[in-house]
């Protein structure tokens, strides 16, 4: 098999193409470097620009016509930035994601994996979410996502590009391999923080200690990247049994399944690095920060064969392993 990634320069897409590969698949990569990173892109067939560009797309084809699928994972991705930008999350992930789905559809393309979020959930009052949950994106970036699988849904009804949209809770962690891992060395998300903070000694803020949690702290279900990076393979092996012309377009959650508040990732940081070089803090919540929830349902183990394997401390364990070997990797 042979498959595009647009945004295959970055965290989550060099780990997809680096699960495809390990497959004994072909990769092409489309990425603008804005974020993404040159050197992930060693061993793919690389092409730096934008995915709303219909040239390059067209000719990304017509240089490889035995693409079978695009995964798009290319977006941006911080929710206090998406709240303090709205028009150019809205720009970069919908309206450009608009132009990739009309080249995708003028190359012949008929499958789409998509790279979606579950922070367009409304969760229910236990914090659990499924496929069928209400949605209530309570952000730019949520809201771009949520957006995004609506003209997908609508695209598919009318057309031959099929989509099986992937909807991701909190990526953590890094390539076992350590091929890949978080390019910035400020990272936004948790784990990053956490690492961050432990390396070079600055403080990690619990950004948020009264919502209606267990402790007070926001909760998440955190998968190892690599994790979710098999379930992309796994997507792709069982594309066309998932998505039929009678339902061409269908949601999959890829979680743990286990909710994690944010003290108790930071009790799992320090018992896997001991006591020590840790200082942590409390704060308010950011702009867009919301509670969270994580995933009740088993339909990708249904539909798809996959479960996540790998536990936190194997993401904590990765993530620390990848921090030491980025500036050798990356020059930074």
């Amino acid at each position: 098999m042979k498959v595009l990634i647009t945004g295959g320069a970055g965290y989550i897409g060099s780990t997809v193409g680096l699960a495809c590969r390990d497959k004994g698949w072909d990769v092409v990569v489309l990425d603008d470097l804005s974020t993404g990173r040159a050197e992930f892109t060693d061993g793919t067939a690389f092409y730096q620009g934008d995915i709303a560009d219909h040239a390059l797309v067209a000719r990304i084809f017509e240089e490889h016509p035995d693409i079978a699928a695009t995964v798009h994972c290319a977006a941006k991705i911080v929710v206090p930035e998406s709240v303090a930008d709205p028009i150019g999350y809205y720009r970069n992930n919908v309206a450009k994601t608009i132009e990739l789905l009309d080249s995708l559809r003028r190359a012949g393309c008929t499958r789409l994996l998509f790279s979606s979020s579950a922070s367009m959930y409304e969760p229910e009052p236990d914090l659990t979410v499924s496929e069928t949950s209400a949605l209530n994106p309570q952000s730019p970036y949520a809201a771009s996502k949520m957006l995004c699988e609506r003209i997908m849904a609508d695209v598919a009804a009318a057309t031959d590009l099929r989509t099986l949209s992937l909807r991701y809770f909190n990526p953590v962690g890094g390539d076992p391999r350590l091929r890949t891992g978080l390019q910035n060395p400020k990272p936004t998300h948790a784990l990053g923080k956490l690492v961050d903070a432990y390396t070079y000694g600055d403080v990690f803020t619990i950004t948020g200690v009264d919502w209606p949690t267990r402790d007070g702290s926001a909760i998440r279900d955190y998968i190892h990247v690599w994790d979710l990076a098999q379930a992309h393979v796994a997507a792709l092996e069982h594309f066309d049994e998932v998505c039929t012309p009678e339902e061409p377009y269908v949601v999959l959650n890829v979680g743990t399944g286990t909710g994690t508040t944010v003290r108790e990732l930071v009790a799992a940081f320090t018992e896997v690095v001991g006591e020590g070089n840790l200082k942590v803090v409390e704060g308010p919540p950011r702009p867009g920060d919301v509670i969270g929830c994580y995933t009740t349902s088993g339909r990708a183990e249904q539909l798809l064969g996959w479960k996540a394997e790998l536990t936190i401390a194997d993401a904590i364990r990765h993530a620390l392993e990848w921090a030491k070997v980025r500036p050798e990797r990356l020059g930074a």
